[in-house]
């Protein structure tokens, strides 16, 4: 996270994000929590999780859940290009499919709008909100709902 003063002497928190690709819409993770990009390699399935987490892949020694988005977020469809983004959440290392790698931008906090309230295939609460920028809107995800849904409602 980087401060900057504006013209009237308002300290902005500026953040960067990671931009990804998920069917035709571009979604958003704060780069703090993303570690790496990787390719899509085996993927070992695991009983019994739920239907959106694809399975298992070593990395480097160290055993990652991956969390396919596309189901996660009821889009249907697939692609090839398929990459991986690794992010660390409540200390554990989770991947995270996407159709690809757009790009890396900063932003300001004061730039997130709420996201509307209707009924989609997202749920609205694992949503951070939109970015606009030109006549893109990015879709900011709120990894620790998103990944943690079962463990915040139990703790609520």
């Amino acid at each position: 996270m980087d401060n900057t003063v504006n013209d009237n002497n308002v300290v902005n928190s500026k953040s960067q994000i990671v931009i990804f690709q998920l069917a035709d819409e571009e979604y958003a993770v704060d780069i703090s929590t993303s570690k790496q990009i990787i390719k899509l390699s085996k993927v070992t399935p695991v009983p019994n999780t739920p239907q959106f987490v694809r399975g298992v892949i070593n990395l480097r020694g160290q055993i990652v859940p991956v969390v396919d988005l596309r189901k996660r977020f009821n889009i249907t469809g697939s692609n090839e290009k398929e990459r991986i983004i690794t992010v660390e959440v409540r200390d554990t290392l989770i991947g995270l499919v996407v159709d690809n790698i757009n790009e890396v931008i900063w932003y300001e906090e004061n730039e997130i709008e709420p996201a509307p309230n209707i009924e989609g295939e997202i749920n609205q609460e694992f949503l951070k909100g939109l970015i606009k920028r030109g006549n893109r809107i990015l879709v900011l995800i709120d990894l620790d709902k998103m990944l943690f849904e079962k463990i915040n409602k139990i703790e609520e």
